[in-house]
């Protein structure tokens, strides 16, 4: 990919910067982390995610499912259950997500450093 297609993907307007923004938010990672553990209810969520409130799990499990990244399955009991699986994208996205996650691991030393220098530089600005 040649440096001005690279660029016009990060432009705030691309289509790519809005899923980026949909997927790769705080309850999504989290909610995407749990379903690739094993399919959830909603309550089941809730108890796992315990930080997320009812109208912000009801928009996450919205916006992935809109976003193809996870499936809503209605299941035939008595009460009906509904209940949310990790869809291929989903699948495909968490493994991205878990390098993304080993490599803040392994540099956060280099920018905890980085940002206490930053930060003493312009505390003795100030």
């Amino acid at each position: 990919m040649n440096d001005t297609a690279s660029a016009d993907l990060l432009y705030v307007e691309a289509p790519h910067r809005q899923l980026l923004d949909e997927i790769l938010d705080k309850w999504s990672l989290q909610v995407l982390d749990r379903l690739c553990e094993r399919p959830h209810r909603f309550n089941d969520l809730r108890r796992e995610v315990p930080a997320i409130g009812q109208k912000s799990l009801t928009t996450t499990l919205r916006r992935l499912e809109r976003n193809g990244m996870i499936t809503r399955v209605v299941i035939d009991t008595r009460p009906i259950a509904v209940e949310y699986r990790i869809a291929p994208p989903g699948t495909s996205l968490n493994r991205l997500i878990e390098s993304l996650l080993s490599w803040t691991t392994e540099k956060l030393p280099e920018v905890e450093a980085a940002r206490a220098r930053y930060d003493a530089i312009e505390g003795a600005a100030s």
